[in-house]
């Protein structure tokens, strides 16, 4: 029967599938969980989750329902991890792993520590000198990529964008002149607002792609233009998390840029009193430039 503990303490138990023992270092391993589909589950994470010594879950009721799936009994103590105890339980997991524990982490789906908890623990880990490995599994950023039908051999992933609507603005700003394929991550009430947004900054025919609830049974991809997403958004509701991707900029092939020209304008913004980087990203977004190049100039041309 698995338990929820306050305390991680020491691992009193071995076994021969995590070879861990007792006063020896253990290990901390990241494990990656099915994003929708139980059957995703690779073998050895089945085999992980019924006998690490100490498994650490993000949401300890659905590592019970991911286990019920599977069909797996865990050996071990199961403890919560999650943002609001992750410093504090980090160095528990540490402190396990050093006395002899195989300790897993795991999210609620996809690999611990990519948007979910996990990065305190290698840190910690690390810097303890206990080995840390990873299981490796399915991931909603490369499914995405995968079906989005965009370009796959240069892309970045951006996460969740800033809730509140200055902040994302400003984040897609930054981000108005990015080459690569775009992946982020957005939960269904913030889906309109951000699809907006995108729409705004970017540009309402770039191409882009929605992709919810993969792997499960309605899962629906939709490749659409931004303009188009965001108004498929706004008529709702959504349900499921969604992952946005979001084709690269494209050089604008329209006459050469005048420079000196942009940096003028740059230099109007700032004496009305907007801030240099603000004023470089929106001159630069709407003249189809690299805002860094038209930064270095304005910084060069400045005694």
């Amino acid at each position: 029967m698995m338990r929820d503990v306050n305390h991680v303490g020491a691992a009193t138990t071995g076994s021969a599938t995590t070879g861990s023992v007792v006063g020896s270092t253990g290990r901390l391993i990241l494990a990656a969980t099915p994003i929708g589909d139980p059957d995703d589950a690779p073998p050895r994470l089945r085999a992980l989750i019924a006998t690490a010594n100490v498994i650490a879950a993000e949401d300890t009721r659905r590592l019970r329902r991911l286990a019920a799936a599977l069909g797996i009994t865990p050996e071990g103590r199961v403890v919560s991890y999650h943002e609001h105890n992750e410093a504090e339980r980090s160095a528990e997991l540490v402190e396990a792993a050093r006395a002899g524990a195989t300790v897993l982490v795991v999210s609620d789906a996809g690999m611990p520590s990519v948007s979910d908890p996990g990065l305190r623990a290698v840190r910690a880990a690390a810097d303890a000198g206990v080995p840390v490995t990873a299981i490796p599994g399915p991931s909603a950023v490369l499914t995405a990529l995968a079906l989005s039908g965009l370009a796959t051999d240069r892309f970045c992933f951006e996460g969740f964008l800033p809730r509140k609507a200055g902040p994302r603005m400003r984040a897609l700003q930054e981000l108005a002149t990015e080459p690569r394929t775009m992946v982020f991550f957005e939960a269904p009430h913030r889906a309109a607002p951000t699809l907006a947004a995108m729409a705004t900054v970017f540009g309402d025919d770039r191409p882009a792609a929605i992709c919810r609830e993969l792997t499960k049974t309605y899962e629906e991809v939709r490749r659409e233009p931004l303009a188009a997403l965001a108004a498929w958004a706004a008529a709702g509701p959504i349900l499921g998390e969604l992952t946005i991707v979001v084709g690269g900029h494209v050089p604008s092939s329209g006459p050469a840029v005048d420079v000196e020209a942009l940096v003028e304008k740059v230099r109007v913004r700032v004496a009305a009193g907007e801030r240099l980087k603000l004023a470089v990203s929106a001159v630069a977004e709407r003249a189809g430039i690299g805002k860094r190049d038209l930064y270095n100039e304005v910084t060069r041309q400045t005694p």
